[in-house]
């Protein structure tokens, strides 16, 4: 089979291997960077192309990454046929356009939590200041990460918005929300011509960079996640939305992430109509078989997704400066990820910002320079996954991956507690009906 990737990040070179590995024909399109520079990340390790349409007619089965850029030249493309697994732009929207959102979830009689559109930080700090109570503001399209702040009281929240207004960092519309507390919980699912595949996705994300939920919002430093074919949540607020997917001739991947509050009720919070990142490469721990077939089979109406019941623990490791990467790619290219073989890349390190080079290795307790070996291409460098029969577990098999494996210069980051707050919130969750057969475990 031959499997085309139009990759706009750096998620790609994961699923190119393991496609790779299992026989098939692949070729990457890779978006430069934000700054014009060329993205070399697979370099030496898959086929790398310039222009994506110019292989449209030479795949079998199309595979995008994203939801932003090339959404739009993609839509064409999507009326006429082509084997696309990807999101289309009224589906974008979804994502995209936070308000969007909410109605289409209000369409089926799923309650959501207020928010209100701004386009005008003055505007919003004399709103928060007449309505003072706590909020949640989110960028609205793909906008500024650090938008994405949960204030602890109106005052703060007041103090941010004059912040980013000096910063002049966000120019686009984005929302205030009100606070609703919780757990935070997802679910997702894969969406074809022929419904939703039999199998939900569980998942729980950790967004920001340091242990204990401190420091700056990544959009996701790790994450749980388990497939399940008897999902509460997914009853409540992606099931009812399969005939508006129909609707749009949705295909791919979609998610909703919620707060279940105390009563056990959940507010859908926002959609990610895409593949999650690191999302999906911690999928792949968990899937069986042929990496992409049954994606083809769900584009021709057949679910033949095969998965392992076990759950799965997925941590992020970076580089410095991660996560501004104010600094240019090539300075932070080339720094060795010594001990890392073939094998690991298919079973448990899923590769993002990595390409092939030469670095010094230590062989026979001599130094010996320039062996090829996978090198960084970018501070965001890999994620790690670990699967078990509950969380614990899954999480001692991540870390043990980390502590054996991964070895780079430069001050590698990752947080060490990635799953963890599971351990208090799972009774909770099972006594609301939600997840009562996943455990937390030794």
């Amino acid at each position: 089979m031959k499997l085309l990737i139009i990759d706009c990040g750096n998620g790609c070179i994961d699923l190119a291997v393991r496609a790779q590995a299992a026989g098939h024909a692949v070729r990457v399109f890779i978006r430069h960077h934000k700054d014009g520079s060329r993205n070399d990340s697979g370099d030496g390790i898959i086929e790398r192309v310039d222009s994506w349409e110019a292989h449209m007619d030479w795949a079998d089965l199309i595979f995008v990454t994203d939801n932003n850029k090339y959404i739009s030249m993609l839509e064409r493309y999507q009326k006429m046929g082509y084997p696309i697994i990807g999101c289309n732009v009224e589906g974008q929207s979804w994502e995209q356009n936070r308000e969007k959102g909410a109605e289409v979830h209000e369409r089926m009689k799923i309650d959501t939590i207020p928010m209100t559109k701004f386009s005008n930080y003055d505007e919003a700090i004399s709103y928060v200041v007449k309505n003072p109570k706590r909020y949640v503001s989110k960028p609205i399209g793909d906008g500024e990460k650090s938008m994405s702040y949960v204030a602890k009281n109106a005052a703060d929240m007041v103090y941010m918005l004059q912040y980013w207004k000096k910063k002049n960092s966000y120019k686009g519309e984005f929302v205030l929300q009100d606070f609703h507390a919780g757990i935070e919980m997802a679910v997702g699912g894969w969406f074809g011509i022929g419904g939703f595949s039999k199998y939900w996705l569980e998942n729980w994300e950790f967004k920001k960079l340091m242990n204990d939920d401190l420091g700056v919002a990544t959009g996701e430093q790790g994450t749980i996640l388990r497939y399940t074919e008897q999902s509460k949540l997914a009853d409540e607020v992606l099931r009812p939305l399969e005939g508006m997917l129909h609707g749009i001739n949705y295909s791919g991947y979609i998610d909703i992430n919620c707060i279940i509050d105390d009563s056990g009720k959940p507010w859908p919070l926002e959609f990610t109509t895409r593949p999650g990142w690191p999302l999906f490469q911690i999928q792949q721990a968990l899937h069986k078989g042929d990496p992409i077939q049954w994606m083809v089979d769900l584009l021709n109406g057949k679910d033949t997704l095969e998965v392992s019941k076990d759950v799965a623990c997925g941590v992020v490791i970076s580089i410095p400066d991660y996560p501004y990467s104010n600094i240019t790619k090539k300075e932070c290219s080339g720094y060795p990820l010594f001990g890392i073989e073939s094998k690991d890349i298919l079973t448990n390190i899923h590769l993002s910002e990595v390409m092939w080079g030469k670095a010094p290795c230590m062989v026979d307790d001599k130094v010996k320079m320039n062996v090829p070996m996978y090198v960084t291409a970018g501070d965001y460098v890999c994620t790690v996954s670990g699967t078990g029969p509950t969380v614990n577990k899954a999480r001692k098999d991540c870390y043990n991956t980390i502590k054996e494996k991964i070895e780079i210069p430069n001050s590698i980051m990752y947080r060490t507690d990635i799953g963890k707050r599971l351990e208090e919130q799972l009774p909770m969750l099972h006594d609301m009906g939600y997840c009562k057969d996943l455990k937390y475990g030794n």
